[in-house]
């Protein structure tokens, strides 16, 4: 169960261009890219580096979300701040790097909220707790929300290997 506030929402086909710009693709590392989240929307970034943005926060979009290059530095980012993306839909390879990197994300069709908006996940529907309506949520495999709840594709091996038994 998640609560936390949407402190941004976004429209239909947000591109990783977006999320996260072209011209800093020489930085890869995760705990470089978020400096360069949404960098763009100077208000917000400078919001999320501030650290106003509080982690379990909430960025709501459209359909579509992720899409443009497969650059894995546009889920990474995100990640680096603990929040989680509710979108109708996301880009194919937005959504498998956001797996691989442990991001949470859900795909809510339905989905209709405003900036400011208090949300809860649980029972299988995104609760908008300010004006009392649910959103049924369209759950991921369980192998792949298995990778995300463990923190992303590294951590989730590293955890199977571990588990396994020694020979």
């Amino acid at each position: 169960m998640a609560t936390g506030k949407v402190v941004r929402k976004l429209g239909d086909d947000v591109s990783t261009d977006i999320i996260y710009p072209g011209r800093f693709m020489a930085t890869v590392l995760p705990t470089e890219t978020p400096q360069f989240a949404f960098v763009d929307d100077a208000e917000f970034n400078r919001r999320l580096k501030a650290k106003e943005v509080a982690p379990g926060s909430f960025i709501v979009a459209g359909g579509n979300f992720g899409c443009g290059s497969s650059r894995e530095q546009a889920a990474s980012c995100i990640k680096g701040y603990e929040i989680t993306v509710v979108a109708r839909n996301f880009a194919r390879i937005f959504l498998q790097n956001s797996i691989n990197v442990g991001l949470a994300m859900v795909i809510c069709p339905t989905i209709d909220v405003g900036e400011g908006d208090e949300l809860e996940i649980k029972d299988g529907k995104v609760w908008n707790r300010t004006s009392g309506k649910a959103f049924a949520i369209e759950p991921l495999p369980r192998a792949r929300q298995a990778i995300i709840d463990a923190g992303g594709l590294i951590p989730y091996a590293r955890r199977l290997l571990m588990e396994r038994p020694a020979r």
